[in-house]
């Protein structure tokens, strides 16, 4: 080997050793931090939280059934994603959630968690023990009267009523002068909002008619909160008593002003009426 290619050589094992400590120097630290912290936690993966994972996760409440209801149904009712994997496992092996207590076994769930949902569980008939089809209950089941009682449901007598936020389709077409089109319109208009306050958010379904409402009664309402410091404009006005424009002033009060501690902090805007901000509050958390 003559002088030039030493020359040469020792040049190249230069700039190699040049490259490997920038790389220490820009990236190890990171790389280590990550690897220390995964170590920490147990966590093996190298990829990183997805960002609608670190997203805040708003709990909602509807009626369900644990052996159809799909993953993001699932996530809505406030379980966790390693639940969910659960459930779907369950019913891969051929398990099925017969009433239900049954749903009360998922791994992880909490007595608070299940009392929460246990109103809003609908087992399907389909899903019940064959053994009920036979003798009188298969007649009581499956006898012209049931069908005809599905086809035109009893209707309320003076006096009765039905709590609003609990109510299904079914419930709500036994109240004279409420038939499917209404039943469907109070359920999707209960879900946009979060959660009926007053019996007087009917009104705002078109044409809803007004001697129906006095058969309706709202009990420990618990509307679903939006965290209205945490959510973007475009987030923000997705609910039904949120334009444009006020989400726009939420946004723009928080960027000038820091945090909002109460909707009266927006009383002096040109987008916010009273009556704005008193029919907001229930759905509001700081």
């Amino acid at each position: 080997m003559n002088r030039n290619d030493r020359r040469v050589l020792i040049a190249t094992a230069l700039v190699g050793v040049m490259v490997l400590i920038g790389i220490f120097l820009l990236g190890g630290d990171g790389n280590d931090r990550v690897f220390k912290e995964n170590r920490r936690t147990g966590n093996t993966r190298s990829d990183r939280v997805p960002f609608a994972a670190t997203m805040p996760q708003q709990t909602e409440t509807f009626y369900f059934d644990p052996n159809t209801a799909d993953s993001t149904q699932l996530l809505r009712l406030g379980l966790q994603p390693w639940q969910v994997r659960n459930i779907y496992k369950y019913r891969a092996k051929g398990g099925v959630y017969r009433k239900k207590e049954d749903f009360a076994r998922l791994y992880g769930l909490t007595v608070k968690d299940y009392r929460r949902l246990e109103p809003y569980i609908r087992i399907s008939e389909d899903y019940l023990p064959a053994a009920t089809l036979v003798g009188e209950d298969r007649d009581r089941r499956f006898s012209s009267n049931s069908k005809d009682r599905l086809r035109y449901p009893r209707k309320l007598s003076h006096g009765e009523h039905i709590i609003l936020n609990i109510a299904d389709t079914a419930m709500l077409r036994q109240v004279p002068g409420i038939g499917s089109y209404y039943a469907k319109e109070i359920v999707r208009h209960g879900q946009w909002l979060g959660g009926y306050v007053s019996v007087d958010q009917l009104d705002e379904i078109d044409n809803f008619p007004q001697e129906a409402k006095k058969y309706f009664v709202i009990e420990h309402p618990n509307p679903r909160k939006l965290p209205v410091n945490q959510l973007t404009l475009q987030q923000l006005r997705r609910h039904p008593y949120i334009n444009y424009y006020q989400a726009k002033a939420i946004t723009d009060y928080r960027r000038l002003h820091g945090n909002i501690k109460s909707l009266q902090d927006l009383r002096f805007s040109s987008d916010f009426t009273e009556a704005d901000i008193q029919r907001l509050e229930p759905y509001i958390a700081y």
